[in-house]
């Protein structure tokens, strides 16, 4: 491969990573994404300390956290990619959304998250994927509402 091609699957990584949300593609895309197992730290949102976890787990997760939701968006930009041979540093901004039931109309439904992405990617035999995920969010809304979500969601 070369720099080009290296940036370009990279940054393909990113938009598939919100696409397993935002399109509740839990199947297929997260072995397009990550490594296995792959470190995951979500400290700054959820207060879950940096953890590798195997992906059949966290595919796991993935569906009981996202699939209650009504509808999540996810833009990802501001990409700043450093490849080093077969290892690579990649630094975004992400706005993110996502959107509970609506309870009462005087209430909110949506909270949301700004911040950036820290995450590392390692070239495999299988072309690019996230090694870690670091999600740091610089301000949140309703954050409230995940805590609900959550408790909703186990019963």
């Amino acid at each position: 491969m070369n720099p080009e091609t290296d940036r370009a699957a990279i940054l393909e990584l990113f938009g598939r990573y919100a696409d397993i949300a935002d399109m509740k593609s839990f199947d297929e895309l997260p072995r397009l994404v990550h490594t296995d197992p792959f470190t995951l730290d979500f400290e700054s949102v959820a207060g879950i300390p940096a953890t590798s976890t195997p992906l059949d787990d966290y595919v796991d997760v993935l569906r009981s956290s996202f699939d209650p939701f009504v509808a999540t968006h996810h833009v990802i930009t501001g990409h700043v990619i450093t490849i080093e041979g077969d290892h690579a540093r990649a630094h975004a901004h992400v706005r993110a959304e996502h959107w509970v039931p609506t309870q009462t109309a005087d209430a909110p439904n949506r909270w949301l998250v700004v911040g950036f992405y820290d995450n590392r990617a390692v070239r495999t035999q299988a072309g690019w994927r996230f090694s870690h995920v670091t999600l740091t969010a610089t301000y949140q809304e309703n954050a409230h509402l995940l805590a609900r979500h959550a408790d909703g969601a186990r019963h």
